[in-house]
């Protein structure tokens, strides 16, 4: 059902003078639920809160208790919370042998969380609504979300590809066998990437290679091993979903949840898989044994390592749940034998999580690396062929995912030491390339890595992101729209500190470190709170072209093209006399106008790449008078009334 109740969606929710009281209202749907528990406990004893094992659902059973206590609804009772990590009939039954007391430690955390979020959503977007017409809102961990994307996507805009070239060989050698080696060593000089530059540089090697005479001079083998990647973290799962079977964030968590919740099989409700919001890495001793037995059993004794992997070492940063990894309640129903109970989309992620936890409890694969050296005779110029064979395949056996494997397998021809010929001289033009833009899967990682978010919150992220517009998902890739942008660059140039990747890092460490009782929510609150309203103050004093004209130098370098001399260009490309500045329209969001408006109508998306394509076109340009002898104009941009 989730939460209950939630801070009144007013200014005063939040007394910042009284120790941030707070005010909450119950939904309509949540006072329905409440009165169902209430009703239904009349004739108990005891009343059990079994809510989600982590914060949030912390903070929902103390919500339900304090609404409970206030109302005397259940005066008599005795209200204890109990948690378990599956929904199993001995997970359960456990859990309700061993209640225990709500954590105010949880709460106090969760208070914090909803504190800061509400102050900050509250007190910066009726500022964003007055000076960017049209923008919606912002938040505390989705405007640092944006900021990521957005950078990102100027660092694509303002690209500039450099050339280079790569030189190999094919080779046949004394018993007739061709295969290719790559460029190792030229004059004593290791061949890095940018090594040839251009075609110049090739041709000169090229004219070296061919003036000698080369043999195979060394052929090395040696084994390497892959290990199997530890179970399914929240953040792995997301990633490892939209990577491997196509699906979103939010989709991966509603279909996790249903597995978590359990699913109908042959009469009973049973959950299939362990809590889903977690960055726990470890997994209990339980449920290893049973891995290793089902290993054992099904794949065999080597397949099966002396000890077990362990994984509890390698946690995110700012893991703060004690949770175990995402995994199978009972690894015996595997995906063939709960497939008819499935449907599609449950049968492909079970069978992800499955394969993945059953798999980091297997023995690491083994591959054959062989390496062909092959030397100039006065050893100055070196060519080098490496291929990979799988010994053992391991873990391969069952999750054999790109991830894991080889990036491309090569298997080089069994061959002796000696003279060789070259059959072949391949020179090929390359061109760096731009980083690429953001998937979901790749931005949860990198918000991980930062600190940003936790496990409950990375598919809330995107998906407030893409309803508000700031955002577009073409071909699975992030596109800021000229809208995000801009916000991006009005938070940075106004409010830098909140949008910090660090600070907001940092603030994720305070709430962890008020969820151990090492802080108190009331301090964290009030340190945050005496800065951030001193910057919303001096913002609200700012008028909207000030905003504007700041946002334009900040924006000059990205948003317009610069002359011969490198100077930024803002002359208007209609008037000529004109100079171009940032404007904002409620209806169409930011774009670039002419300072002779209303005169001169000229306009340009706000995006330079946006920009270029409608400069490419024969326009703006005059296509003669009309009735009146008023000149007629042909552009692309908004229709101007």
């Amino acid at each position: 059902v989730g939460h209950v109740r939630d801070l009144t969606a007013k200014n005063d929710a939040i007394d910042t003078e009284n120790n941030f009281k707070m005010k909450w209202e119950t939904s309509d749907r949540g006072k329905k639920v409440i009165k169902d528990i209430a009703n239904a406990a009349q004739n108990s004893e005891n009343l059990y809160l079994a809510t989600d094992p982590d914060r949030e659902g912390e903070a929902i059973a103390w919500h339900v208790k304090e609404f409970l206590n206030e109302k005397k609804l259940l005066k008599d009772k005795k209200i204890e919370r109990v948690v378990f990590n599956e929904i199993t009939k001995n997970a359960v039954t456990n859990g309700i042998e061993n209640p225990r007391e709500i954590e105010p430690n949880l709460v106090d955390s969760y208070k914090a969380r909803r504190a800061l979020d509400y102050l900050v959503g509250f007190n910066i977007s009726p500022i964003l609504w007055t000076k960017l017409p049209g923008s919606k809102s912002a938040g505390r961990v989705q405007s640092v979300a944006l900021r990521l994307l957005t950078e990102r996507e100027h660092k694509i805009e303002n690209f500039k590809p450099e050339e280079f070239w790569t030189l190999n060989l094919k080779v046949k050698s004394s018993d007739g066998k061709i295969f290719q080696a790559s460029t190792f060593q030229i004059d004593g000089n290791k061949i890095e990437k940018f090594y040839f530059r251009n075609k110049n540089e090739v041709n000169n090697s090229i004219e070296k290679i061919k003036s000698k005479n080369y043999s195979i001079s060394d052929i090395s083998s040696k084994v390497i091993t892959r290990n199997p990647s530890g179970p399914f973290t929240t953040s792995t799962l997301q990633q490892s979903a939209s990577s491997k079977i196509g699906f979103g964030a939010s989709r991966t968590m509603q279909i996790a949840q249903k597995l978590y919740q359990g699913v109908d099989i042959e009469g009973d409700t049973v959950g299939l898989i362990t809590y889903m919001r977690t960055d726990g890495t470890q997994i209990s001793n339980e449920a290893i044994s049973t891995f290793r037995k089902y290993i054992k059993n099904n794949f065999g004794n080597k397949y099966c390592p002396d000890t077990p992997n362990n994984y509890s070492g390698k946690r995110a940063k700012n893991a703060q749940e004690a949770h175990e990894a995402i995994r199978p309640t009972d690894v015996i129903r595997s995906p063939v034998n709960v497939k008819k109970f499935l449907s599609s989309d449950q049968f492909n992620l079970y069978e992800l999580i499955w394969n993945r936890a059953l798999s980091s409890q297997m023995q690491n694969a083994e591959f054959d690396r062989n390496t062909i050296t092959i030397s100039s005779t006065d050893n100055n110029i070196k060519f080098r062929a490496t291929g990979s064979v799988i010994k053992f395949d391991g873990f391969l056996k069952l999750y054999n995912y790109s991830e894991n494997t080889l990036e491309k397998e090569n298997v080089l021809p069994s061959v002796n030491k000696g003279e060789v010929k070259i059959n072949k001289i391949i020179d090929e033009q390359h061109f760096t390339e731009p980083p690429p833009r953001y998937s979901e899967a790749s931005l949860v990682k990198k918000l991980e890595e930062l600190g940003i978010g936790r496990p409950s919150t990375y598919a809330s992220i995107i998906s407030v992101l893409s309803t508000r517009g700031y955002v577009e998902l073409t071909n699975k890739r992030f596109y800021p729209t000229d809208r995000g942008k801009l916000i991006t660059a009005f938070l940075e140039k106004l409010f830098t500190k909140y949008v910090d990747y660090n600070f907001t890092a940092n603030l994720e460490d305070q709430l962890d470190d008020i969820s151990s009782g090492k802080v108190g929510w009331i301090g964290v609150l009030s340190e945050f709170w005496k800065d951030f309203n001193s910057n919303v103050q001096n913002v609200k004093e700012k008028r909207t072209r000030e905003v504007l004209d700041l946002l334009n130098d900040s924006l000059g370098n990205l948003i317009f093209e610069k002359d011969k001399n490198g100077q930024i260009d803002r002359k208007c490309h209609l008037c000529k006399n004109g100079v171009m500045s940032l404007k904002n329209s409620f209806r169409g969001g930011a774009f670039i106008g002419c300072s002779n408006y209303p005169e001169c109508k000229f306009t340009r998306p706000l995006s330079k790449a946006k920009a270029a394509e409608q400069n490419a076109l024969p326009e703006p340009k005059s296509i003669g008078l009309n009735d009146n002898g008023k000149e007629i104009i042909l552009k692309i941009g908004r229709l101007e009334v």
